[in-house]
């Protein structure tokens, strides 16, 4: 009798404390994030916000697009391979990088990860990269 009850009183405070935690914030989350559609091309940019000491936080809109890469040669190949792995997002989210550091991503990503890329798609990949995604080609 005395077993039964125990259980009884356990099992009560599993489901009431169940509900409690249920009903309670995540702590530091304000409210959720909210998926929209966006204008391709354009970033709208939050206003300033008031920083606070105590880590809550407050999170914006998420895109749902993908920015679309740069229209020439090598493009193709960019979507066949690096989408294996992740979004091309990862590519028009940089800054504008050198030459040399395109490269060397590149060969991280086979060398490191495992991509499996030839030697002459890699090629088309750093020569795409270094003529749509450094600083002078930025600039026009």
């Amino acid at each position: 009798m005395e077993k039964a009850r125990c259980i009884m009183i356990g099992l009560l405070l599993v489901i009431l404390s169940g509900t409690v935690f249920a009903e309670s914030e995540i702590p530091g989350l304000i409210r959720s994030g909210q998926y929209s559609q966006g204008t391709l091309g354009s970033v709208n940019q939050p206003g300033q916000t008031q920083q606070s000491s105590d880590g809550v936080y407050s999170v914006g809109v998420y895109p749902l697009y993908t920015p679309e890469l740069a229209q020439g040669e090598g493009r193709e190949i960019i979507q066949i391979f690096c989408r294996f792995c992740h979004s091309t997002t990862y590519i028009t989210m940089q800054p504008p990088l050198p030459a040399a550091i395109w490269e060397g991503v590149v060969n991280k990503m086979i060398d490191t990860y495992g991509a499996p890329i030839s030697e002459d798609s890699a090629r088309q990949i750093i020569n795409y990269l270094r003529t749509y995604y450094t600083q002078t080609a930025r600039k026009q």
